[in-house]
């Protein structure tokens, strides 16, 4: 273990090796990283009679977020916990997977069949590897954001003896919709979000169909090697999810053309900013798995969020310039052609068919045994969550026995980074509560 501190807290890293394949525990294994987060100044007695706290990442495909010293929510939680950041396998500095390592597996069908055991199932029999180890066997609080709630309500349905209790934010998914039911709820959400961003910044829709129209007559190429076709612009849409995200998305626009003496051309400057948010080179298993988190074994997902589009032409690009509308970005939806426009994802764009076309994905949830939870659960579910549909957040809700709920509109799916402390006190206050 290699310890260090920061203003406030000293941090551990803890490295765990797990097996690739749970089914058969003595085979091949892996390597889980997980940083341990306490405040400063605990004698060894004190801090050992923490409790844990797991902290599980959204995603999926991203390592568990750095923060320094007390950040955001950080400060609260080390004041009666011990936190454990876990990165998931495959992500951060847990034995990753990506375009360099993934060809140490073999030819695209090896890869896949690999990637198939890096969903909720694996990560959470993983979990309580990682507790046994560090606790000592007592059940510990889970901290999940968005997929982290996911992998959280999955870790209720198959192994509720590890958890003290359950904190879900921005995460409770649907025990049984299929990855169609979750775009076709998820397109007129994310047009009520480029809706909202017109009427705050009217300009904004100008200057969308001028970048829609300049990218659909020239090739432009990112400064990464990246293709800014139409609909990767369109993705910047992702961005109208978050708190801030309206305003980060005007501030990118405005500065979008410059004049050169052969017209305007987009400049470099916003051309850099837009590769910043749409490459993959950070979190390739975002876009590789993205789907495969919907799957519950009722077929393959085959490239829903792409197949279910068609049914909104108002999301086409061109033909909304052609009639005079808005054209309207996209948001949190993974598309086969990421896997020609992206660097990081071009030598996985087989591996990424062959998940897209399986169809023996196991499902993920069990509705009988939440039915019958005694674990102390408590959600905060965004109003109008553009990741997340509220309405399946809310069934889920109601099928999870003793589950308590803090419906908001007070943040957006990032309401944990952006409203720290009083988002888990209010979520602490509410698990409390007696079943």
């Amino acid at each position: 273990m290699t310890t260090c501190r920061q203003p406030g807290v000293v941090v551990t890293d803890h490295h765990v090796p797990v097996p690739l394949d749970h089914a058969r525990p003595e085979g091949e294994q892996i390597e889980v990283y997980g940083r341990e987060i306490t405040a400063a100044g605990l004698s060894d007695t004190e801090r050992d009679r923490l409790p844990w706290l797991l902290y599980l990442e959204g995603g999926p495909g991203f390592g568990a977020r750095r923060f320094i010293g007390r950040q955001a929510w950080i400060g609260r939680a080390v004041r009666e916990f011990r936190v454990l950041l876990l990165d998931q396998r495959g992500t951060g500095r847990s034995t990753p997977a990506n375009r360099q390592t993934l060809p140490l597996r073999g030819d695209a069908a090896a890869q896949a069949e690999y990637l198939t055991r890096f969903r909720a199932d694996s990560i959470v029999r993983d979990c309580e590897l990682v507790r046994r180890r560090l606790t000592g066997g007592a059940p510990w609080t889970v901290l999940g954001q968005s997929f982290g709630g996911f992998c959280a309500v999955h870790y209720l349905s198959t192994a509720p003896e590890g958890l003290a209790r359950v904190l879900i934010t921005g995460g409770l998914p649907s025990l049984d919709a299929t990855a169609d039911e979750v775009y076709t709820a998820a397109y007129p959400r994310i047009r009520r979000k480029n809706e909202a961003h017109f009427a705050r910044y009217p300009r904004d829709a100008e200057r969308v169909a001028a970048i829609a129209a300049h990218l659909l007559e020239h090739e432009v190429t990112l400064p990464g090697g990246g293709l800014l076709t139409v609909e990767a612009f369109q993705s910047l849409g992702i961005l109208l999810g978050s708190g801030d995200g309206t305003h980060q998305l005007h501030h990118l626009l405005e500065g979008a053309f410059v004049p050169t003496p052969t017209g305007p051309v987009l400049a470099d400057a916003f051309l850099e900013q837009v590769q910043a948010h749409l490459s993959y080179a950070g979190h390739p298993l975002y876009a590789v798995l993205h789907e495969a988190i919907y799957a519950q074994g009722r077929g393959p997902t085959d490239w829903a969020a792409e197949r279910v589009r068609a049914g909104f032409p108002e999301f086409d690009a061109a033909g909304a310039l052609a009639a005079g509308r808005p054209v309207l970005l996209t948001g949190e939806t993974v598309h086969p052609w990421l896997f020609a426009t992206d660097p990081a994802l071009r030598p996985l764009r087989e591996t990424a068919e062959l998940l897209a076309r399986r169809d023996d994905w196991t499902p993920l949830y069990d509705p009988e045994r939440l039915a019958a939870n005694r674990v102390p659960v408590a959600a905060a579910v965004y109003h109008d969550d553009m990741y997340v549909d509220t309405a399946h957040s809310l069934e889920t809700a109601a099928a999870i026995r003793g589950l308590r709920t803090w419906v908001t509109d007070e943040f957006e799916h990032d309401g944990v980074r952006a409203g720290g402390p009083r988002v888990l006190d209010r979520l602490l206050a509410l698990s409390r509560d007696e079943l």
